[in-house]
């Protein structure tokens, strides 16, 4: 294969960006993706799992990220550390993560452990659920919790992640729940509730495998009919289908809330202001077109947002813009830290005349360039990757069941227009249907209570 042929070329002439591979579904219903390239001694197991927070129950919030950890916590035959320790024994490294549509678990080594890392991925798939047990769920349950009070409770603004999304999802909605779950549902999580999740979602018929770089294809193909092909399956499990984004609102001004405010306090020094709004789902229309419009709102200090809160007004200490691409639906988020002495109205009037110039006048096309240019700069350095490339076919595998989606997701950006940009801006950013969330410093607060209403 020419995989490190076809990326050592400059980027003007990358008209096609492709991953070779080769893709196959074993009869228990697991996807086995092969993608071979010679040029980097190294190898990379991907192991994508459909499953995630937006699978969870009402009370039961944050099992697949517990389950992200208790998937380390050891077999009868691979007993608990040993999984990383006859890894990293053999020159390689693992880790894992856990969003709101998927659960990934990768492994990287040199191309001598891959038999090693074939047989330990096919042993927590077949065997590690049923032996969950009370002591390994109260270990991992503590894990997650401290995970939670360090990563994102005792985090500067970290409240933020936690409140969001119940004010843009409303109550029913797949994702109305942070990914880490209450720690409520974690401490009601019984031996019984996770050994149920293991048995529904971690099914061959609901997971792929990507192995990707240095390797015999052949090779491959055997071990993992050998390993991995004779596991049970109950079928690929119900996911959260679209009827249950429509029946909680749709992404359009029409049918969303109104303007929804809340202000809450943390442990900051200066307030923060987030807006936010429902957009299209990834590799939906708009998708992208959203994607570039965050790069020019505030990508670099050229960006609109900077210039005009930072550098201009000085009403900011700094400004941030993202399109949260998500497999129902996504959100596109404006944060502004706002400077000492101003207050945060102040800044959400200035963010929301970005918005509105935005979407009353196209980008310049120098700005649109731009954008792109570093999208693609940076969509093209992931390809150098070995990891980043299995990574990838799994999220395109997983995402729109086709692993060579490489090339058409580029496209999506290089044909994106500025009168599409401001066409979405208008679809979407309506200050008719969005989220304002004010983040103060806790001797500033006033009490949590949300409130709604259709006014700026």
């Amino acid at each position: 294969m020419l995989v490190g042929s076809l990326l050592r070329v400059d980027l003007a002439a990358a008209q096609e960006v492709n991953i070779p591979f080769v893709k196959t579904t074993l009869p228990n219903g697991l996807v086995v993706i092969l993608s071979e390239d010679h040029s980097v001694p190294q190898v990379a197991v991907n192991v994508s799992y459909s499953v995630g927070s937006r699978v969870e129950r009402a009370g039961r919030t944050g099992f697949a990220h517990l389950f992200e950890h208790l998937m380390f916590m050891g077999t009868e035959k691979v007993p608990t550390k040993a999984f990383d320790g006859w890894m990293e024994a053999a020159g390689g490294r693992n880790n894992a993560w856990t969003s709101e549509d998927r659960t990934d678990y990768f492994d990287i080594a040199p191309p001598t452990a891959l038999p090693l890392l074939l047989w330990l991925e096919a042993d927590r798939m077949r065997n590690l659920g049923p032996l969950v047990d009370q002591p390994k769920l109260d270990l991992q349950r503590e894990v997650v919790l401290n995970e939670r009070r360090q990563s994102i409770e005792n985090q500067p603004y970290g409240v933020g992640e936690l409140v969001l999304p119940t004010l843009l999802w409303p109550e029913g909605h797949a994702y109305h729940h942070p990914v880490i779950g209450s720690p409520e549902d974690l401490r009601a999580a019984s031996v019984a509730d996770v050994k149920a999740f293991f048995s529904t979602w971690y099914d061959p018929a609901n997971a792929s495998i990507v192995v990707a770089g240095d390797f015999d294809p052949r090779d491959a193909s055997s071990a993992i009919a050998r390993l991995f092909g004779t596991i049970p399956t109950h079928g690929k499990p119900p996911a959260a289908s679209e009827s249950t984004v429509k029946a909680a609102g749709g992404v359009d001004s029409k049918s969303a809330p109104g303007v929804v405010r809340q202000t809450v306090s943390d442990n900051v020094e200066l307030p923060r202001v987030t807006l936010a709004w429902r957009s299209p789902a990834h590799f939906a229309p708009g998708d992208a077109e959203l994607d570039l419009l965050a790069s020019v709102l505030a990508q670099g200090k050229d960006s609109r947002l900077y210039k005009a809160l930072v550098y201009d007004q000085k009403v900011a200490q700094d400004v941030n813009a993202r399109q949260e691409s998500r497999g129902l639906e996504s959100d596109f988020v404006l944060e502004a830290t706002v400077r000492p002495g101003i207050e945060p109205g102040v800044v959400e009037k200035a963010l929301l005349d970005q918005v509105a110039r935005a979407q009353s006048q196209e980008v310049s096309a120098q700005e649109l360039d731009r954008a792109r240019n570093g999208y693609e700069t940076d969509f093209v350095d992931r390809l150098q990757s070995v990891p980043e490339r299995a990574s990838l076919l799994n999220m395109y595998q997983a995402e729109v069941n086709d692993p060579g989606y490489t090339a058409r997701d580029l496209e999506r950006y290089r044909h994106a227009k500025a009168s599409d940009l401001a066409a979405y801006a208008r679809q979407v950013l309506s200050p008719n249907a969005m989220v304002i969330l004010t983040i103060v410093p806790k001797k500033d607060a006033t009490p949590n209570v949300p409130k709604k209403d259709t006014k700026r």
